[in-house]
């Protein structure tokens, strides 16, 4: 029986029929008048989206993929990072739960206008918590149907941003926590296509080992396995506004990406 679409005033989910559901928590756009009146002009136009991402991975879904998609922008609050604002990488320059800075670094609110302890909290409520029960909820619904389900983070970012890492970032990050958020032979599957190739450099397991979604729903000995993607926007789009799409770059990543979702649909515990 097809489940049906959910059209939640702050997510779409879209089931899938096999065990794999896409999570694309970076690509909504939307904010509040409310929340936008504060923010410096230049937060407009929301240049820390996971841009163009859902038309890109709009095959998943031919391959029998679920599909989980917010409205509103990460500015609004992140998705991926854990309700108590625990910094995903310590030691190192992070973003919050309800972002104060850009990726670049400088301020993302007029002066005065960053939010209270009490509104952080309250845009949980209403933006970060909905998603989540969701997430988790049809995350569940694959266990019990297929026996085990797998999450897929879809992630991207400008290849180069000095306050947030040192350099330029590999084209293709692969995280799994390490190797704790997902089975071993899932995680070398994955590692197997990546390296199947030499156009785009990767890495499995580096600077990006996966957010709060990965780290926190990846449980393989409870059959839910979780895998972050973190791709450059090289790979697909201009790096500089307006941030179009590149056909001819995307042509040349989507072979890979649909390995990755073919490996991650077909993949079934020993």
């Amino acid at each position: 029986m097809t489940q049906a679409i959910t059209h939640h005033p702050t997510y779409t989910l879209t089931p899938g029929s096999s065990p794999l559901l896409v999570s694309f928590p970076h690509v909504g756009t939307d904010i509040p008048d409310a929340i936008r009146s504060r923010l410096v002009p230049r937060a407009h136009k929301v240049e820390d989206t996971d841009w163009h991402l859902e038309a890109l991975y709009a095959f998943v879904r031919d391959m029998g993929a679920g599909t989980i998609v917010p409205r509103h922008a990460r500015y609004v609050v992140d998705l991926n990072r854990p309700p108590e604002n625990a910094p995903m990488y310590p030691g190192v320059n992070n973003t919050e739960l309800c972002p104060t800075r850009f990726f670049s670094g400088e301020p993302l609110y007029l002066p005065g206008q960053e939010p209270t302890e009490s509104e952080v909290a309250q845009r949980v409520t209403d933006y970060w918590r909905p998603y989540h029960d969701a997430l988790d909820g049809e995350l569940q619904r694959l266990r019990t149907l297929h026996g085990h389900a797998v999450l897929f983070d879809a992630h991207s970012i400008c290849s180069v941003l000095p306050w947030l890492f040192e350099g330029r970032l590999p084209d293709l990050n692969l995280g799994t926590v390490n190797g704790t958020s997902a089975a071993p032979a899932l995680r070398e599957q994955l590692s197997k296509v990546l390296q199947s190739q030499s156009e785009f450099t990767q890495v499995v397991d580096g600077r990006f080992k996966g957010g709060h979604i990965t780290r926190n729903y990846g449980h393989p000995a409870e059959q839910v396995h979780a895998i972050q993607l973190e791709m450059c926007w090289r790979c697909y789009m201009a790096e500089e506004p307006p941030y179009a799409v590149a056909p001819d770059r995307a042509a040349r990543v989507l072979p890979m990406l649909h390995a990755l979702v073919r490996t991650m649909t077909d993949w079934r515990p020993a």
